[in-house]
């Protein structure tokens, strides 16, 4: 589904599994090219060090490549199924303060998808994020692999369903 950036922000910061974490959707921005997310510490999810929990800043990553590919592809007359098929992440120093990442997805990456969509019918590809501190700081790096698949392979594309 076609949804606006306005919209999808207000869907998102409401999301249950977002906001009980407090993770909070800043800004869809360009049409869908970049998100912006704040990951603010809260005790629902400070952990035993005082810091937040791991899983609060690896769940904050899961769905921003997928939601961003999808309403930039279908936004191109695609019908996809996207979603996260992997992802790592490397803790490099404790979030002890809000946390924040901005993905963007760029002119290369959106025709690199579209040509596989176009002719292998499927595209696979890791990105990197970087979330930082309020100071800066790199706390923690993620690789999110994007699993995109053309559901309508050899027809034409159409903007319209």
């Amino acid at each position: 589904m076609i949804i606006s950036q306005n919209t999808l922000k207000w869907v998102m910061r409401f999301y249950p599994p977002l906001f009980f974490q407090r993770i909070w959707v800043q800004k869809f921005e360009n049409e869908f090219r970049s998100c912006t997310v704040k990951l603010s510490k809260s005790f629902l999810n400070k952990n035993y060090n005082g810091s937040i929990f791991g899983g609060t800043i690896y769940a904050a990553t899961d769905p921003f490549y997928a939601l961003l590919f999808d309403q930039l592809m279908q936004r191109r007359g695609f019908k996809v199924r996207v979603w996260l098929k992997s992802a790592s992440i490397q803790y490099l120093k404790p979030g002890r303060s809000t946390l924040y990442f901005t993905i963007t997805v760029t002119d290369e990456m959106l025709n690199e998808a579209e040509h596989a969509l176009k002719t292998v019918g499927k595209f696979v590809k890791a990105y990197p994020m970087e979330i930082t501190n309020k100071y800066g700081e790199l706390c923690a790096t993620v690789m999110n692999e994007v699993y995109i698949r053309n559901l309508h392979q050899g027809e034409s594309p159409r903007v319209a369903y």
